[in-house]
């Protein structure tokens, strides 16, 4: 039949195309026997159950069932057909095919579409590059390499260029190659409008993406003029028969012999970042090209490092920039940490530089400490988790071990769990067997319930608006009258606001709002502390009206409750007031429960500063200082009161 390849050129392609050669392109092989195995690129296990017999010529996978030559392995992988497969491997091999209609075809009649489309972007890479070397309006491209600390040999190296300003100068090039508009445009490249095609990129320093074979199959770009129509920053080809940017990695072409090779593979957030860590020496960086890091990213870097649960764990280090937007991102990769098999970790230079300012700053040296001293991936979350809460209050540290626990229980490695268990009792300054019932606890509740809890806090701190009546009260839960301490507070603030007479100044003036465990009594107890400046206490309903004006709005209610509420004590038959032992053991039991706080809370920061990363001796001796007087005062009441 005309067209089709003659069938000893397939048998020739097919015996002298090595499966090994080709199957490690995308997935790194171990011997076992006779056979070489790996991690399957057709679905994503765990332990390897795909194999390849280099002396047959076959790949099977014994978890999803795929299997066939290397001919069928290049249709999967690339989703070619199958005389596209045939070109491709011959094309490779340097070998002139032969057709059923007679002779060779014409080289340019003879590639697939993918094909095609790969070598109208070879021929564009090499178009932009010269650009960047020769034009003289380039030089603001290369004033920006300069600027960075790479000369035109690291250009070289990573095939950087410009699109030069003029909007049809790559298309032009393109055509006198003989790629027609429809191959132009399908690529990407070029952009069809009323008056023809336009270049995608212009006036942009332009990155070539390749893919894990060394093909550029699209391109990054960077803007460099002010009057850049598109003020984005940076633009990308955008999705096309040869380029998926959810599992495309800039670098990999370049950095994938090192990842097998070290079972380690960087991430980090842009081009020049990339540029920097080969540089610097740290070979196994990567980049996404204008996505987020995700699963598929995830499969392709775990088949190159071996990511398999019955072996030595890989690592891969993820880098983020230091500012609120590196934090969401590296949540995010927490968020996906339980895809690997391999451990993960976190680098973030504390000054907030990014790999590329690093360099410029400290030089290599400092991107190599950089990716020497990652954090744990799950240490990172849960400092991470530990910053959004106010660890100087109970409520604070509460809330704390209870939004960290589930990560501590979702740690993989159940013998780890302990050792974190007391790396967070010891960061919020809680007893181990507290943090270990909570790590327990979160450990039967549902994970998806536990992540839907946490997107929800984290987009509450991400909007940092301020919180509106409904939320305010939402901040100020009703208090827990079961809880006898929540008890002891309402009947002091009972007695405070029915009979403000027996307010006494040594008494009172020992109280503040923080004495109160519950958030709506601290502030009920601050606007009776207001009030008490301003009102007359001869009027109990000025009174308590003065009190509803000082007090927030969200607890006017309660004082309103509060101030009608009988009292769980018999009055003084002569005066029609609680008596003055009722009283002043009211006082002393509010005032013990603040001091046992306080006091929980200065040894709580005492252990928080033992494995805090910067030592504080000064606030050390204060805090021993303040402990001190705590416990006389405390001993003081307690005295009086037996």
């Amino acid at each position: 039949m005309a067209g089709l390849i003659k069938s000893e050129d397939i048998a020739t392609v097919k015996e002298r195309s090595s499966i090994e050669d080709v199957v490690s392109e995308h997935v790194t092989l171990r011997r076992s026997g006779a056979r070489l195995v790996g991690l399957c690129p057709f679905h994503d296990e765990k332990s390897p159950s795909f194999g390849i017999n280099p002396g047959a010529g076959f790949f099977h996978c014994f978890g999803c069932g795929e299997g066939g030559d290397v001919i069928s392995f290049v249709q999967k992988t690339e989703h070619l057909t199958f005389s596209e497969a045939v070109e491709r491997l011959a094309q490779k091999l340097g070998m002139e095919l032969r057709y059923e209609d007679g002779g060779s075809r014409p080289r340019e009649e003879g590639l697939g579409r993918r094909t095609r489309l790969v070598e109208a972007h070879r021929v564009a890479q090499e178009f932009y590059a010269d650009a960047l070397l020769n034009l003289p309006v380039a030089r603001a491209g290369r004033d920006f390499m300069r600027a960075r600390g790479f000369d035109g040999a690291v250009a070289k190296r990573f095939g950087v260029g410009f699109a030069p300003r003029g909007g049809e100068d790559l298309v032009r090039a393109l055509r006198a190659k003989s790629f027609s508009d429809d191959e132009i445009v399908a690529g990407g490249l070029a952009g069809r409008g009323s008056r023809g095609l336009y270049d995608r990129f212009r006036g942009r320093l332009v990155w070539p993406i390749r893919d894990i074979t060394g093909d550029t199959v699209g391109f990054g770009a960077r803007r460099l003029f002010d009057d850049d129509r598109i003020e984005a920053k940076y633009l990308n080809t955008a999705e096309t028969p040869i380029y998926k940017k959810s599992s495309v990695l800039y670098g990999l072409d370049l950095a994938k012999k090192r990842i097998a090779a070290d079972r380690q593979a960087v991430i980090v957030e842009g081009y020049t970042d990339v540029m920097a860590c080969h540089l610097a020496g740290v070979e196994t960086a990567v980049a996404t090209c204008g996505t987020a890091f995700g699963a598929e990213h995830i499969k392709v870097l775990r088949r190159m490092m071996r990511d398999e649960a019955d072996r030595a764990p890989a690592k891969v280090i993820f880098t983020f920039d230091g500012d609120a937007a590196g934090q969401k991102a590296a949540m995010r990769a927490f968020a996906d940490d339980q895809k690997w098999s391999s451990q993960s970790f976190v680098a973030v230079e504390k000054s907030g530089k990014d790999p590329c300012e690093l360099r410029q700053a400290g030089g290599d040296p400092a991107v190599q400490a950089l990716i020497e001293d990652a954090v744990p991936m799950f240490e990172f979350a849960v400092r991470t988790t530990i910053k959004r809460f106010d660890l100087a209050t109970a409520e604070g540290r509460i809330q704390a071990v209870r939004a960290v626990a589930p990560i501590v229980a979702s740690i993989r490695d159940q013998s780890l769990q302990p050792e974190y268990t007391r790396e967070v009792s010891g960061l919020l300054g809680l007893e181990v067997e507290q943090v270990a019932r909570e790590v327990s606890r979160a450990g039967r509740l549902k994970v998806d319930d536990e992540r839907k809890s946490d997107r929800q806090l984290d987009r509450t701190a991400e909007e940092g608006l301020e919180p509106g009546e409904g939320e305010l009260r939402d901040a100020m839960p009703a208090p827990d009258r079961r809880d006898p301490v929540v008890q002891a507070e309402r009947q002091l603030l009972q007695v405070l606001l029915q009979f403000p007479t027996v307010i006494t100044a040594p008494s009172f003036e020992s109280l503040t709002p923080e004495s109160f465990s519950a958030p709506a009594h601290r502030a009920v107890f601050d606007g009776i502390r207001i009030a008490h400046h301003q009102a007359d206490r001869g009027n109990v309903r000025a009174w308590t009206s003065s009190v509803i004006e000082a007090a927030p709005s969200a607890v006017a209610r309660l004082v309103g409750e509060l101030a009608v509420s009988t009292l769980p004590t018999r009055m003084d038959p002569l005066t029609g007031l609680p008596t003055s032992r009722y009283v002043g053991e009211l006082f002393d039991r509010v005032r013990t429960i603040a001091l046992t706080r306080r006091i929980a809370d200065a040894m709580s920061e005492m252990r928080r500063l033992d494995h805090a990363e910067t030592p504080a001796p000064e606030r050390a001796r204060e805090l021993s200082t303040s402990l001190q007087e705590l416990q006389r005062e405390l001993a003081t009441i307690k005295a009086a009161m037996s």
